[in-house]
């Protein structure tokens, strides 16, 4: 919201808390709005909208409400995922858990590589039915779709680099990553999202594209830039394969890496910043919101959706392990 205001654009801002960030410009203005309601989607748009964007949006109803105000919208800019990609022989996000699941996607990945078929079940066939129900409007209402990566910055309610933030600050020097380290799932850091939201803005149209930081660093070099940031030294060990700890919420089983330059093309993008160089205000961001409370308590929807999978902060169970391996050498 802050890059289109800065771009000229008068800006109104909706979510369901109707919250706003303090950074943004002071004639923002913010309100609160259930997206699920149809009359209340509608009352936002009002008389109408030269641009209308939208992050949250999903599936066929979401797809339906934009398309039914198309007379109302001149384009949106709406947020897909990158999630919604399978692999040739039909692996995907969906399937990592079965049997030689994890799917093994081009590196880079283009927006041509197939995708799931659209559906009402999972995730990936959600945003995929969103997908093509927007595109399927045409002219009527020009959309510009970004399948975006590892989402990651301030205020993510499941900020994935929490699980370094956190070992360092409980006092953590040892750190074990499986896959010898190398998982890569390819981040993009919310300024650059906000970047390319920008410039589809200035040129409507319809088309999909993958929206991605300039690196994909390892889980490994993940933890290094953290630690730089932190200005601690930890050790890590590394598992060859697969293990009962170590695992991250960037693991993918093998590399997701997104192709960036249909964007750069087709809308002039250059990215803002860096992975490494976003860590200082995400990571200061994190300490922040820990100072005093438990992560759980800071950050309920990334306990909500990691915390059936396992502990993800379970030292008794890494110190086990480690001290296990270390008899063993």
């Amino acid at each position: 919201m802050r890059a289109l205001a800065e771009d000229g654009w008068e800006v109104r801002a909706f979510s369901r808390g109707g919250g706003r960030d303090e950074r943004w410009p002071a004639g923002l203005e913010a309100s609160p709005l259930d997206r699920d309601d149809d009359a209340a989607l509608a009352g936002a748009v009002g008389d109408g909208c030269d641009v209308l964007v939208d992050v949250v949006a999903y599936g066929g109803a979401h797809a339906a409400q934009l398309t039914g105000l198309s007379g109302r919208i001149g384009s949106a800019v709406v947020i897909s995922s990158g999630a919604i990609y399978e692999d040739d022989r039909g692996r995907g996000f969906d399937t990592q858990g079965d049997p030689d699941g994890a799917p093994r996607y081009p590196v880079p990945i283009p927006e041509t590589q197939r995708t799931v078929a659209p559906g009402d079940e999972t995730y990936a066939q959600g945003k995929v039915r969103l997908e093509r129900d927007l595109l399927a409007a045409g002219e009527a209402l020009p959309t510009t779709l970004l399948r975006a990566g590892a989402i990651h910055g301030m205020h993510c309610r499941s900020p994935r680099e929490l699980w370094f933030v956190k070992r360092v600050l409980d006092g953590r020097r040892v750190r074990v990553l499986t896959d010898g380290g190398r998982g890569r799932f390819h981040p993009t850091h919310v300024s650059n999202l906000a970047e390319l939201i920008r410039l589809a803005a200035r040129r409507p149209g319809s088309r999909v594209l993958n929206a991605a930081d300039p690196q994909a660093p390892t889980t490994a070099e993940i933890g290094e830039a953290i630690d730089a940031v932190m200005g601690v030294e930890t050790r890590t060990v590394l598992a060859d394969g697969p293990s009962p700890v170590g695992g991250t919420p960037w693991d993918a089983g093998h590399p997701v890496v997104y192709d960036m330059t249909a964007a750069e093309r087709e809308l002039g993008y250059r990215p803002v910043t860096g992975y490494a160089d976003s860590l200082p205000e995400t990571v200061a961001w994190l300490c922040a919101k820990l100072d005093g409370r438990t992560w759980e308590d800071a950050f309920p929807a990334m306990f909500r959706t990691y915390s059936p999978h396992g502990d993800l902060f379970d030292y008794a169970a890494e110190d086990a392990w480690l001290e296990k391996r270390e008899r063993n050498e």
